[in-house]
Order: structure tokens, then C-alpha cells, then sequence
């Protein structure tokens, strides 16, 4: 794997998970308690021994770099690294990133740099954990100069992605975005070339990309030196290529999530809490995920009723009740409070308790849950600071909602306060 280098995608504004991004990047928004995004396809690379990995991003990029300077320092041993490479103007090209494969080939100079053979190319807002060892080796051993990897699904779904076709050999032969229709039925295959079972492959008929890629180094530069007009890689580059190079599929059968919307995002999180197995676990000794290390003291609880739930390290929780939810690293949360089916970021700092004192007093509200507060089937971002006798429960069962003055969205009737925002005493949402 020393001749590989991988390219990790940060995305571009996050539209569809803000307010999540108001303040950050894609890939540097907290899933899990404790863990960012980002952290999911660079534990997969390091588990793979793949340690040559750039992380594209161009917006709000300040606290994902942070992250990472944080977290991922490789000994001078070896030639690791992970950095990440922002949007910048130069003479050549002053435009901003437009689109997937135009923000690999604004950054061609330096990929060169490397001696790479293969540029594997991931999704920084997928939660699954692969090794890419397996998939490079099946891209070797079919010859392929480009392989994707992609998943099985049903036909209830399929609709809801770009499906492709394979002949016998597992060669890509055409792609068809979101068919619906006669147009779906086109897109059947059978699974079972790709080492699906025959049951398997009568259930899950299609097969949908994932948004990973690995490219031979020269059909990558290639392809992104002809074609200046393709943008992305997805719609464009891989389905044109598909005519005139070898375009392999490699079957990922099991669990993948695209945590790209608010709804996604609060679901993948929840599911994590699932007994007596989640879809997807942090807890795997061979392939752990890697976040960075914050020294916290252990969680205090303090006559409290916990069910089905994530509790970061470094909480403090007193009298309360939480069920089916996740809690952030210093997550702190008052007597008489309710927490049902919610995500609960946390916080970036402990307040002295003076200072929580002072603003009890003046009657400022301190970071936190206020005491006999319910938050129910809501996201909580950073750093909130929440009243006492608060109900955040989407009473009228609202939608969409764009609260932003009052510190709050309401996005696929789930309620997301804003970070750093501020909910007066006896509020009602």
C-alpha cells in the first residue's frame, strides 16, 4: 500500500446538513459523542496501512484543520501524513472548487509529487468501515484503470441512486442517475457475479455507487487533463471513461451510510445505541476508528436513569432521565431534565464553577441543560446554553423551520439548536 495515496472529499458548503455547517466543514461535524466525520475514512486508510492521505475541503475549513493537526501525527519513520488542502487562487486558476474532480485537478502539481500508483478517492460523510486493501487487490488483479466501489440494494431504494450495469466480467458497461420507471428495470443485474449469494442477488437486484474510487495514476491525470469541463467525477469523468477504459465494480456487502441531511445524520447517530447490535459499532479492536485524545475525566452521574444510550467521557449528569439518545464529550445536564431519542453534542469547554454561580445569580444562563428541561428527538450542537423548564419537543410537529434568531432549525421535523446558541427559560418549541 506504499504506492498508494488517498484523496479524501470534504464536500462543498453542506447545504443539505446545515446549520450543522454553519460554522464548520462537512467532514469536521461530531457523530458518535466523540468523533468527527473525518475520522471514519482516515481510520480506514490507516487500517489499511494506506498513510499518504490529503483531505479536499473550501469552506469553513479552520476547525476540521484543527482536528486534524490535533490527531493524526505520524512518527518521521515513515513518509505519512494527513493534510488538508483548501480552495486557493493562483495564477493558473482563481476559481473556487467546482465540483469533485475539479478539486482534485486544481491540486494535480502536487499530487505528482508523489510516487503513487493508485489514487484512491473517498467521501469524507460516509460512516462504514472497509479495508481498501481488499478492494486495490481486486483492482490489481482485474487490471482495472478504474475500479468503484459499490453496494447491493433492494428495489424499495434503488431509485434513490445512480445504479450501474455490469457484464460478466464485472466491467462497468453503462450508468443510469435515479431511474425510475422502465428505466429502473433496465438497471437489473445479477448480483451474484460479484460474489452475492443467489438469494442475495434476488433481493438486491441493483447495484449503486458508494462515491469511492480507485484510479491507475495515469487514467487519473489523463482524464482530468482532457476533459477541463468535467466537474465531478460521479456524473461525469467514470461514465464517459466507462467507453474507452476498464471500469471494474467492486462489491462493498455491508453496512454504508450517506449521512449527507440532517435526517441521515440524526438516524445513523441514533442507530449506534441499537441492542443488542448496532449496524455499525466504534468498538472493533482489528479496525478501531481514531479521534483525537482530550485527556477528559471520567463521566459523573448523579441519580440518574440511562437507557439505550452513547455517553461521551467528561459529562456531568444530575437527576435526570435519558433514553435512546447520545451524549457529547462534557455533556452537562441538570436535575429534573428529560432526554428521549435525542443527539447531544456536547461541549468544547468546561465552565469553572464560579462562573456558573455568576450566571445563575445574574440570571445569564450557563453552558448546558437548565434543570426540568425535555429535549425530545432533537440535535443539540456545541457549546448550547438551554434554560430551565425548556421544552423542546416540536409541539405542532413542524417540518421546516428557519429559527435562526430565535437559536434554532427545524429540519425533517427534527429541531436542531444552533451551536453556541442561546434558549431562555420556559421556552417552547
Amino acid at each position: 500500500m506504499k504506492k498508494v495515496l488517498s484523496i479524501i472529499l470534504g464536500g462543498g458548503a453542506g447545504t443539505r446538513l446545515y446549520p450543522l455547517t454553519k460554522l464548520r466543514a462537512k467532514p469536521a461535524v461530531p457523530v458518535a459523542g466523540k468523533y468527527r466525520l473525518i475520522d471514519i475514512p482516515v481510520s480506514n486508510c490507516i487500517n489499511s496501512e494506506i498513510f499518504k492521505i490529503y483531505v479536499l475541503t473550501q469552506f469553513n475549513s479552520a476547525s476540521l484543520n484543527r482536528h486534524i493537526a490535533r490527531t493524526y501525527n505520524f512518527s518521521g519513520f515513515n513518509e505519512g501524513f494527513v493534510e488538508v488542502l483548501a480552495a486557493q487562487q493562483t495564477p493558473e486558476n482563481p476559481n473556487w472548487f467546482q465540483g469533485t474532480a475539479d478539486a482534485v485537478r486544481q491540486y494535480l502539481w502536487l499530487m505528482e509529487e508523489w510516487n503513487a500508483d493508485e489514487y484512491l478517492i473517498l467521501s469524507g460523510d460516509h460512516l462504514y468501515r472497509m479495508d481498501y486493501r481488499q478492494f486495490i487487490q481486486r483492482h490489481r488483479e482485474t487490471g482495472a484503470d478504474i475500479t468503484l466501489s459499490v453496494i447491493p440494494i433492494d428495489e424499495r431504494r434503488a431509485s434513490d441512486f445512480g445504479l450501474m450495469k455490469i457484464d460478466d466480467s464485472g466491467r462497468v458497461i453503462d450508468f443510469s442517475e435515479k431511474p425510475k420507471g422502465e428505466a429502473l428495470i433496465q438497471m437489473r443485474v445479477d448480483t451474484s457475479i460479484l460474489g452475492l449469494s443467489k438469494e442475495q442477488a434476488q433481493q438486491q437486484p441493483y447495484i449503486a455507487s458508494m462515491g469511492i474510487y480507485v484510479f491507475k495514476k495515469e487514467v487519473l491525470f489523463k482524464l482530468l487533463r482532457e476533459g477541463i469541463e468535467r466537474t465531478d467525477f460521479g456524473k461525469e469523468i467514470i461514465p464517459d471513461a466507462s467507453k474507452d477504459y476498464n471500469v471494474q465494480a467492486y462489491l462493498f456487502d455491508d453496512y454504508w451510510e450517506d449521512i449527507g441531511t440532517i435526517e441521515a445524520f440524526y438516524h445513523a447517530n441514533l442507530a449506534l445505541t441499537q441492542q443488542p447490535q448496532p449496524p455499525f459499532s466504534f468498538y472493533d479492536e482489528k479496525a478501531p476508528i481514531y479521534t483525537r485524545a482530550r485527556y477528559l475525566p471520567p463521566t459523573k452521574l448523579l441519580d440518574c436513569h440511562i437507557t439505550e444510550s452513547i455517553i461521551g467521557e467528561g459529562c456531568i449528569l444530575k437527576n435526570c432521565r435519558i433514553q435512546h439518545s447520545v451524549l457529547g464529550v462534557r455533556s452537562r445536564i441538570e436535575s429534573g431534565c428529560v432526554i428521549e431519542e435525542s443527539l447531544l453534542m456536547g461541549a468544547d469547554f468546561y465552565q469553572a464553577s464560579v462562573e456558573r454561580q455568576c450566571s445563575l445569580a445574574e440570571n445569564d444562563i450557563p453552558v448546558g441543560i437548565g434543570t426540568d428541561t425535555i429535549v425530545r428527538g432533537a440535535i443539540v450542537d456545541k457549546n448550547a446554553r438551554i434554560g430551565h423548564d425548556v421544552k423542546i419537543i416540536n409541539k405542532d410537529n413542524v417540518q421546516e423551520a428557519e429559527r435562526e434568531a430565535q437559536g434554532f432549525y427545524i429540519r425533517s421535523g427534527i429541531v436542531v439548536v444552533l451551536k453556541n446558541a442561546v434558549i431562555p427559560d420556559g421556552t417552547i418549541i
